[in-house]
């Protein structure tokens, strides 16, 4: 059975520094969640406090309705993937998978039939009797999973699961992992400095930033409507330049840099005022044209980068600002 995850004030520190200083934070049954950050920003030290192999300063963590503050890490019934896979070398596939629901004592025979499905699931089955030596790094990672899943944890945590493998083979993990995940309807909680891994996996993502959760939000929630700059360049790439917001026969515009202007039509009524605002535009949103008349901004491409489905283009607008 899967659990609500609530983190109410949560607070971590090591002596005087405080490493995460007052996080609030929901997470729903049966979610996969993501905790998306730039190194250091703390998203591990609160994996970690989930699973109770930190201390908590403050604050409340609950599974539903029961507070785990105090609870032994081994009695709060997660299932634990590590960035180094953690894969026992001395026991064989199916001696790993099986790990957990022998320490729980359970009858050989339901330990069999258990430890298969999760093989089969994981579709590691043929390689049963492989010991880790003789694996590669994707097939060490199904089986840290296979075993995580196998004692049909509340709580799933994964902490950069995917950084130690090749390109290719984390394009392919990942999608075994969301998949699985679904499948299980396991509550997730996810750790990666990837943006693109956190898009493609998540359900919700929190972006942190020094300990503070940024903006919480589905992954086209958080790429088309960034909370503050700091998201918005961290997710994906953005073009930013100065403006400033007029209001014109009540019509909300906003003035370039160069004193063009461009209509806006989903201002909220509350922040519909004149200010000077910063402008965030998405590369695919813009368009080069050589017929100068029909553009909004003059500008001189200065180097192009071609990466097979797209061509970025570096550019200095006439105001000199470069994009």
């Amino acid at each position: 059975m899967s659990v609500n995850i609530r983190i109410q004030h949560a607070l971590k520190k090591y002596g005087s520094n405080v490493i995460i200083p007052d996080l609030n934070l929901d997470i729903r049954e049966g979610e996969f969640f993501t905790l998306l950050g730039p190194s250091g920003c703390g998203k591990t030290t609160l994996l970690r406090m989930i699973a109770g192999f930190n201390s908590i300063e403050g604050g409340d963590f609950y599974f539903n309705e029961t507070r785990i503050n105090d609870l032994d890490p081994s009695r709060r019934n997660i299932g634990m993937v590590f960035q180094n896979y953690a894969v026992f070398p001395h026991y064989s596939v199916r001696k790993n998978v099986e790990f957990g629901l022998t320490n729980k004592h359970m009858p050989k025979s339901q330990i069999h039939t258990q430890a298969d499905r999760f093989l089969k699931l994981m579709q590691i089955d043929g390689l049963a009797d492989r010991m880790p030596d003789r694996l590669s790094g994707g097939q060490q990672q199904r089986v840290a999973l296979a075993r995580a899943l196998c004692i049909e944890p509340q709580v799933l945590l994964m902490d950069e699961p995917l950084s130690n493998l090749d390109a290719k083979l984390r394009v392919e993990m990942r999608t075994v992992i969301k998949h699985i995940q679904h499948d299980v309807g396991i509550t997730t909680v996810y750790v990666t400095h990837d943006q693109e891994e956190a898009m493609a996996v998540s359900d919700r993502i929190a972006v942190m930033n020094g300990g503070v959760i940024q903006h919480v939000g589905t992954p086209k929630n958080l790429y088309q409507r960034p909370a503050n700059l700091f998201v918005a360049n961290f997710i994906g790439r953005s073009n930013q330049m100065q403006g400033k917001m007029v209001i014109e026969n009540g019509q909300t515009m906003v003035v370039l840099p160069n004193g063009n202007k461009v209509a806006i039509h989903n201002v909220r009524p509350e922040c519909a005022k004149e200010q000077d605002v910063i402008i965030s535009l998405r590369p695919e949103e813009l368009l080069l044209s050589r017929d100068a008349s029909a553009g909004l901004i003059r500008a001189k491409v200065d180097d192009a980068v071609f990466l097979g489905l797209n061509t970025h283009y570096f550019v200095t607008m006439e105001t000199g600002e470069e994009a």
